[in-house]
């Protein structure tokens, strides 16, 4: 009891300075990349954005702060909201790298509204919000996820790969292991869903992962769907 106590009073600080716009320091990023696939054969399905159907190809979900203990900032700075004419240059790269699929369709200012408001605000002693969207596509342009994939003959054919497998061809090629998240089809599969990729404060190199992100929702094997 006196342990469970101590893990929710060390939360309720953690929430609290973000509250207060206090939790600017953090520890390292996750950079967080979707495979569209895996979010729209869910049951609650998808939209395209209005710019069309987006590439094949996983896309940025996120640059997100986090502790070294599993917990992260969020929502650091009520004054900074985010600025479409602060990222104007950075528009077109981000409908193709970081489209929105949530429903309904959206022109995908509503998506990295949120992911700056709640995340990036929280990074903003390193990155200023320009910064932020063109560090992330700079990463993503880096790490191609797909093409190692492909590469090591793990396809988006519906076909069940191994997590470790998965983990091993992304290692291979980036030199660190990455963290994977899973989500369930409309038929209950446990298939891959989201990519971790552990970032040094700076925004920009790859390092070990301090901590892994839960993964319960994966079996030892999972399906890697079409898209």
């Amino acid at each position: 009891m006196e342990f469970k106590n101590s893990t929710f009073i060390k939360l309720l600080i953690v929430q609290c300075l973000s509250v207060f716009g206090l939790a600017q320091n953090f520890d390292f990023f996750y950079f967080v990349q979707q495979w569209p696939g895996s979010y729209c054969d869910t049951q609650r399905s998808c939209c395209y954005p209005t710019t069309g159907k987006p590439d094949t190809g996983f896309g940025i979900h996120g640059l997100w702060p986090n502790y070294n203990n599993g917990y992260y900032p969020s929502n650091c700075d009520p004054n900074s909201p985010f600025k479409q004419s602060t990222v104007s240059d950075l528009i077109s790269s981000l409908q193709k790298s970081w489209p929105t699929l949530a429903c309904p369709s959206g022109n995908g200012l509503s998506f990295w509204s949120h992911e700056w408001v709640k995340h990036g605000t929280c990074s903003e002693a390193v990155l200023d919000q320009h910064g932020y969207f063109k560090s992330a596509l700079k990463l993503k342009a880096q790490i191609d996820l797909l093409q190692i994939l492909l590469g090591a003959g793990i396809n988006p054919d519906g076909g069940s790969y191994s997590i470790s497998s998965i983990q091993n061809a992304v290692r291979n090629a980036i030199g660190s292991t990455p963290g994977i998240e899973c989500n369930v089809d409309a038929s209950g599969n446990s298939q891959l869903y989201q990519v971790y990729i552990c970032i040094d404060t700076s925004g920009s190199n790859i390092i070990e992962c301090p901590i892994m992100p839960n993964s319960d929702r994966c079996d030892s094997a999972v399906v890697f769907p079409a898209f």
